[in-house]
């Protein structure tokens, strides 16, 4: 899910050059990922996650932490956590006695968590199979009910990554309930979202046309379609934000973000235009079976993983927490070809 780290990255980027969606030319000549390829990747990848995860490093320093109150005094986690929790759980890996400590332990939630922070704890609780409706923060007298809690929490001043943050963290189970003071419902969360899309049919961390990216307009799509809101206008919006990522995929199968002019693909911002297509029947076939666009040279599947490197790192990531999670995820979202309406983030 999106962090305040990417949120940063985002407000430097500027306006992805549009290109026009041409008929494809020779569509069978795109570098696809075999699932040889996959499964080689996949497992590189997830050895390394799961070394970090036992010696609770960051992956980017010897001392850096990924669970650490002293560290994270206001999450007790760093950013991507909920991410790299769900991938491993994705990719089949059992949280032992001790994780699942060490998560609960180190896991900074209240009543005054903001609404991103409370809605990466509802993901990552889920992942490590604790219920975020019956949670008892460390040190805390009584159990409480993460979901209520955010949705008690106003969205009108929120940005639309935090928007779609929560969005994404109420309708990640049917089993959460809308308390009856509730701020909003998913349906008034799917329609302001939808109200908040740009006449580029992209989305913006600060609702303007100039900053519109591929990872926020990615992240929208993602809610939009986890809230499932029947509502014409929220439907359209997506099906609108798919059709922008499809015009912003790089020539090499990547997406990423413009910045000073120059483009910056990249892991993260191909792993979650790969998780927001999977969630359309028509556009889950873009990720890896044929070109999006003319002259096109590998399918986002292909290029995604190309990233992940021989120790497991990804090249080029600033978070190697939130960059394993949302590589994981989306090779779960892809499901080795096979699309199905279950989309990644939903648990029941």
């Amino acid at each position: 899910m999106f962090n305040a780290k990417k949120v940063m990255v985002s407000s430097l980027t500027t306006i992805m050059a549009l290109a026009a969606l041409a008929p494809v030319a020779n569509a069978a000549s795109v570098k696809t990922a075999s699932k040889s390829y996959q499964n080689s990747k996949e497992k590189t990848a997830y050895t390394y996650a799961k070394k970090m995860l036992k010696q609770n490093k960051d992956g980017l320093t010897s001392k850096g932490k990924m669970f650490s109150k002293s560290a994270y005094p206001t999450t007790g986690a760093a950013s991507g956590y909920s991410d790299f929790l769900l991938g491993l759980k994705k990719q089949g890996y059992k949280f032992t006695k001790s994780n699942k400590n060490l998560v609960k332990k180190n896991l900074v939630v209240s009543t005054k968590s903001d609404p991103a922070t409370l809605s990466t704890a509802i993901i990552g609780l889920q992942a490590i199979g604790v219920n975020p409706t019956k949670f008892k923060p460390a040190g805390a007298k009584k159990s409480l009910n993460l979901v209520s809690t955010l949705y008690k929490k106003s969205m009108t001043k929120q940005t639309v990554n935090v928007q779609s943050q929560a969005l994404i963290a109420v309708s990640s189970n049917k089993t959460f309930k809308k308390p009856s003071k509730a701020a909003f419902s998913k349906t008034s969360l799917s329609k302001k979202i939808a109200k908040n899309q740009q006449s580029n049919h992209g989305w913006a961390y600060n609702n303007t046309v100039a900053s519109v990216d591929s990872d926020t307009t990615a992240m929208a799509v993602t809610a939009l379609s986890m809230g499932k809101s029947s509502n014409q206008k929220v439907t359209n919006a997506a099906k609108l934000g798919r059709s922008y990522l499809k015009k912003n995929v790089y020539t090499n199968g990547a997406f990423g973000y413009v910045y000073n002019g120059k483009q910056n693909p990249n892991a993260n911002s191909t792993a979650e235009a790969i998780i927001a297509l999977s969630t359309n029947k028509t556009a889950f076939k873009l990720i890896n079976k044929t070109a999006i666009k003319s002259a096109q040279t590998a399918t986002p599947l292909k290029t995604m993983l190309s990233y992940v490197q021989s120790a497991g790192t990804i090249k080029g990531a600033y978070s190697m927490t939130l960059a394993y999670g949302q590589v994981s995820l989306a090779t779960a979202a892809y499901h080795k070809g096979q699309y199905t309406n279950k989309l990644v983030y939903a648990f029941k």
